[in-house]
């Protein structure tokens, strides 16, 4: 496996040292660039018992903390506006020109995908040319269906399911997203058996490498890429062209 490589899916949080400790990840692993969101919005164990049982955080993510770190990263890192559901759309609207994407996360903030106040950010995103990226989780009104019907009611807004779908291996959430060619893949966390679906079953341009940082080491997703020995070509795509494309750049 040769060639550049764009992590699609990162995050930053509010500490010191954070930047500095990302960019030097990168380069152990030879990332040359990197989407991030604002991290540390909750406490891990808060999240993991939401994503179980519910549950709803009203915190705001800090999104001047990841836009100061892409300004000053020379375009090595790209920014995405972590919106809260319950502060409704105006922030999202008033910064929006400063990044290059909305973040939604339904297990963080509790807000399903079919309530108003999702739909009312999406419409900022489709408004300003952003991409959406979203976790789903295996309950009503936060599934992949859910996912499907919020696109469908915003065709020509890109939408990228986070995490390989729902669980460690949504062979069936491939399925559903598949008639619709807005709906990309990110694979963090999803096994390699997976991955390869997605790539047969989607193709390898709605498919996107992600990591996931810090939570997971980008080494232990690039390993998954280097394992499943995939041509050079599509390789390329799904390390690199592919979010270039999704952040609206010209692949160099």
């Amino acid at each position: 496996m040769t060639g550049r490589i764009f992590d699609a899916h990162a995050h930053l949080a509010p500490v010191p040292g954070a930047t500095e400790r990302l960019l030097a990840t990168m380069d152990s692993c030879g990332i040359d660039r990197t989407i991030v969101v604002a991290g540390g919005v909750v406490d891990p164990d808060v999240l993991s018992r939401q994503i179980a049982q519910g549950g709803q955080s009203l915190n705001d993510a800090d999104n001047e903390t990841v836009l100061s770190a892409a300004k000053t990263a020379r375009g090595r890192l790209i920014p995405l506006f972590f919106a809260n559901p319950h502060g409704g759309p105006a922030p999202y609207r008033e910064a929006a020109s400063g990044f290059r994407g909305l973040k939604l996360a339904p297990g963080v903030h509790g807000v399903a995908l079919d309530d108003p106040r999702t739909e009312a950010l999406v419409e900022v995103a489709a408004r300003v040319g952003h991409h959406v990226y979203l976790h789903c989780l295996g309950r009503p009104g936060f599934g992949v269906a859910d996912l499907v019907r919020l696109a469908g009611r915003f065709p020509g807004t890109v939408f990228v399911l986070g995490h390989a779908g729902v669980g460690d291996m949504d062979l069936h959430g491939i399925d559903q997203i598949a008639p619709d060619p807005d709906i990309l893949l990110e694979t963090s966390g999803g096994y390699t058996a997976v991955i390869r679906a997605a790539l047969e079953r989607l193709g390898p341009d709605r498919v996107l490498f992600g990591s996931e940082y810090p939570l997971q080491h980008p080494e232990a997703e690039l390993v998954k890429y280097r394992l499943l020995d995939l041509p050079e070509d599509v390789s390329r795509r799904v390390l690199w062209t592919n979010t270039h494309r999704l952040i609206d750049e010209e692949t160099k």
